[in-house]
């Protein structure tokens, strides 16, 4: 068994909440919570029933009793954030996108690297049992040589001006808070793209409220992705092989369901998700893991392939024209 690692909470936002929520339903020790006022610090503790709140960033960073820390603020604040639990000698947990650009990506590895510490993108779909198991139908050649990935993520979001996916001070837009989703399962089966070719629309705001992706390998494989932030589509996803495909259902990056299907239409296998909670549950659980077995660099998702990643991303948005405030 993996020792059992004591978290803290970096920030309180929604996601913070799910999160958080899915630690306690599967018995993670949460140590702590720290956020910008002490209020909102105290409700959180109070929610989720977490002994020590911190109205500050710096002392949740600077607290013994904690050994790794989720840090959950906006896009552009990931970085300091992270860096501040570096500094305090913890291993981190950073919400997806893992930083704004891949210069904040390089930085933040090369600083867990030197401090020996473990940082890793809470890119939690990877880590989920439906895509467990798609890796291992691939692994078994089930789908024969795999030609085309196709996924998307779009949502009706809301439409508000200063919500943070429409404002590009708060990292704004269906790239990063949207499709980084399928873009990082293309690079999960596929691996790295030869080409990259995006096109994108955009909000009043500055905000890219869709972006279209075409990924070009050096095998015969295409990947297409979709991504929106102002009107809902399907969310499903399918891998196609010479032998068989795998549609997977709606909402394809959550626990769901997928089937098999031979070329022919013989469905060879049908797998639905058993899981508690929302199932940000695994990713910390592969952090603990990791973490016992002295592997710092990670191997689901490795810190030098969100790196990498996070290059992609900015391919994108120099071809559909997007920066960010500071950049």
């Amino acid at each position: 068994m993996t020792e059992r690692l004591r978290w803290g909470i970096l920030a309180t936002g929604g996601i913070a909440h799910a999160f958080t929520n899915d630690l306690k339903l599967n018995g993670f020790d949460v140590r702590a919570v720290g956020s910008r006022t002490q209020e909102s610090a105290d409700a959180f503790a109070s929610t989720f029933d977490i002994p020590t709140a911190y109205g500050s960033y710096e002392q949740l960073a600077a607290d013994p009793e904690v050994d790794v820390i989720y840090v959950s603020t906006p896009h552009p604040f990931h970085i300091e954030g992270a860096s501040l639990a570096l500094a305090g000698g913890k291993h981190v947990l950073v919400e997806k996108p893992f930083t704004i650009n891949a210069t904040e990506a390089r930085r933040l590895a090369d600083l867990a690297a030197s401090k020996g510490l473990l940082i890793l993108e809470a890119m939690w779909t990877r880590y989920l049992p439906h895509m467990v198991r798609i890796r291992e139908i691939i692994a078994e050649g089930t789908l024969g040589e795999l030609r085309t990935l196709i996924a998307d993520h779009t949502q009706k979001l809301p439409d508000d001006p200063t919500h943070r996916v429409n404002a590009l001070e708060l990292g704004g837009g269906a790239l990063l808070d949207l499709g980084i989703y399928p873009i990082s399962f293309a690079w999960d089966v596929f691996g790295a793209p030869a080409t990259i070719q995006a096109t994108a629309t955009f909000k009043e705001t500055g905000a890219d409220s869709q972006v279209a992706t075409i990924f070009g390998y050096d095998e015969p494989r295409v990947a297409l992705t979709t991504s929106v932030s102002d009107a809902r589509g399907p969310d499903t996803a399918s891998l196609i092989g010479t032998e068989a495909r795998i549609d997977i259902d709606s909402v394809w990056y959550t626990p769901t369901t997928f089937r098999v299907i031979a070329h022919d239409g013989t469905v060879l296998e049908e797998y639905r998700s058993e899981v508690n909670g929302r199932g940000m549950q695994y990713q910390a659980a592969a952090v603990e893991r990791l973490v016992g077995e002295g592997n710092l660099g990670g191997d689901i998702l490795p810190i030098e392939e969100t790196v990498a990643i996070m290059g992609t991303l900015d391919a994108i948005r120099e071809q559909i024209g997007l920066r960010y405030p500071g950049e």
